[in-house]
């Protein structure tokens, strides 16, 4: 049997490589048959792990990290019909089971069956129904049939897996964002936030049709990246009011729609852009965004932060000025993107050379070892997209 290495939470600011179990086909002392174990051919760092490495979560240590997963089958259970042995897949990060009420409306980021503690499952995640996280060799995945994404043809696959690898997570957690903003066609967009997450909003609002894009951030280098595929920009930092730069870009201080892609650990704008104020993006895209305007909110937000700048904010209740939101009549979406109501057509996008997501997000193939190192980079802002090859498969 091979053995298995992972990317492990030690403490606040630290990671380290582990040596770990082989994942079995089980569900605590019952055989899981409709599950599949995957020999990880890509697995991504992503802001919300950050989260945790950081501190500013309820994580426990020792945690195997790693949500964002695209894997090769190596066993399948006796019950996985329609995957075989040797497929290449994504794998949604919201672990579904497909049966339950929530799937069987779609909402698969709140399945009521995988998780005891709350609706909703994810890999190697704080509160989401303690599942061995993905940044690692090898990796179990339940529910096989129903969420993972078969890549049809092998070789065209892994031409293509920098892209990929993002439907897992930032690519349509980025689109939820923008689709659920009400982008479309002629549509002014403000996206807060120049990480992965928003640059993938921002590519997506793109290929939506979105007619200008503009993107807020305090790093220059995030600034520029966005700038790269033809996004406008705003710098945060500045003593100018996020719609006194907007109006400068647009002739006028107010987008059609916006997108939270920073969440809880926000900070403020200007002279406060040190200071963190986790309310701050959303109250200000609420300023931002016109009277009837949507405002979509992949970004974020916990109900348990041991590090919150004060003892609401480590419960989660942050000073929203919900009564501007109500008077400008704005439509707002919350919650985990439920993966598997896109990424199929974004995988079509993707393979039919509609977008270049990979280079719009910066992705950067890193080996498992490196991984504690890019931790760190990432935490000071790089503008990059981290994804780990483990088995030194990506050409």
């Amino acid at each position: 049997m091979a053995g298995n290495r992972g990317v492990a939470y030690i403490k606040p600011g630290v990671v380290e490589i582990q040596k770990i179990d082989y994942p079995k086909l089980e569900l605590g002392k019952r055989k899981c048959e409709h599950g599949v174990i995957l020999k990880v051919v890509t697995t991504n760092i992503c802001g919300s792990d950050q989260h945790m490495v950081r501190g500013r979560t309820t994580a426990p240590m020792g945690l195997i990290l790693g949500h964002e997963i695209t894997g090769q089958v190596v066993e399948a259970g006796r019950d996985v019909e329609f995957i075989k042995k040797g497929d290449i897949c994504s794998v949604p990060f919201n672990i579904a089971c497909g049966r339950c009420r929530n799937c069987k409306e779609g909402k698969t980021g709140i399945c009521l069956n995988v998780n005891p503690a709350r609706p909703g499952a994810a890999y190697g995640y704080v509160d989401m129904g303690g599942w061995i996280g993905g940044q690692a060799e090898y990796v179990m995945v339940p529910y096989a049939d129903f969420n993972l994404l078969k890549f049809q043809d092998k070789d065209q696959a892994m031409a293509k897996i920098k892209d990929l690898t993002l439907l897992s997570d930032i690519f349509p957690t980025g689109y939820h964002g923008a689709v659920t903003a009400g982008v479309g066609p002629g549509s002014i967009v403000y996206v807060a936030g120049a990480g992965p997450v928003g640059l993938a909003c921002a590519a997506s609002c793109h290929l939506l049709g979105a007619a200008c894009v503009i993107v807020g951030d305090m790093i220059p280098e995030r600034l520029k990246q966005a700038k790269s595929f033809g996004c406008e920009v705003v710098d945060l930092k500045k003593k100018a009011t996020l719609a006194e730069q907007i109006e400068q870009i647009i002739g006028m201080p107010e987008v059609d729609a916006a997108v939270d892609c920073v969440g809880f650990e926000a900070r403020g704008h200007g002279a406060d852009s040190v200071v963190e104020k986790p309310a701050t993006v959303l109250n200000s895209v609420m300023e931002v965004t016109r009277a009837g305007g949507a405002i979509g909110i992949p970004g974020l937000y916990v109900t348990g932060d041991p590090g919150g700048v004060d003892d609401n904010a480590k419960i989660g209740m942050l000073g929203i000025r919900i009564g501007l939101g109500w008077a400008k009549s704005h439509c707002f979406t919350t919650g985990q993107c439920p993966v598997m109501k896109y990424h199929r057509n974004l995988m079509q996008a993707i393979l039919y050379d509609k977008i270049k997501i990979a280079k719009a997000t910066n992705v950067t193939v890193i080996s498992l070892g490196d991984a504690p190192k890019s931790y760190k980079d990432f935490d000071k802002g790089a503008a990059r997209k981290y994804v780990i090859d483990p088995h030194g498969m990506v050409k």
